[in-house]
């Protein structure tokens, strides 16, 4: 890792209608647009599904760390993440995520220290602990051939 601090630029375009896109140096550019519950066509990213799926990849990049450094073996992770949009005191903000994780893991595997490293991520995913919604996990172990 680099040493700290890290700064991210991230440049944003529009016209006056349609979609709009995010740009970044070296990344492919993504067209936005509001979400379907704000007038907008549905089917595009919005800044919320972008702030979901934000922690989503976080979360899966999080445990591949703790796992790593704690040397354990895995197969697979599907993260689920939810969040939970609301007026609070006049303004709009999220209140809630909860992450739905399903880690595949040989047989023989330690399921108590999986959950272990599984809530190790949730704690240490950087997007969550910059946020002052409430996270929650919920976390399932499946042993895979």
């Amino acid at each position: 890792m680099q040493e700290l601090p890290h700064h991210y630029t991230v440049e944003a375009s529009a016209e006056a209608e349609g979609e709009a896109a995010l740009s970044c140096d070296r990344l492919v550019t993504i067209p936005f647009a509001p979400p379907e519950e704000f007038g907008g066509p549905g089917d595009r990213w919005c800044p919320e599904t972008l702030l979901v799926a934000a922690i989503a990849s976080c979360f899966i990049l999080s445990f591949r760390a703790v796992a790593r450094a704690s040397r354990f073996p895995w197969k697979s992770l599907k993260c689920e993440v939810e969040g939970k949009l609301e007026r609070v005191e006049g303004a709009m903000k999220f209140t809630r995520f909860v992450i739905q994780a399903t880690l595949g893991v040989a047989r023989d595997a330690d399921q108590k220290r999986a959950h272990l490293l599984l809530e190790k991520a949730e704690k240490t995913c950087l997007v969550t602990n910059s946020l002052s919604a409430e996270t929650q996990l919920k976390a399932e172990i499946q042993k895979i051939a």
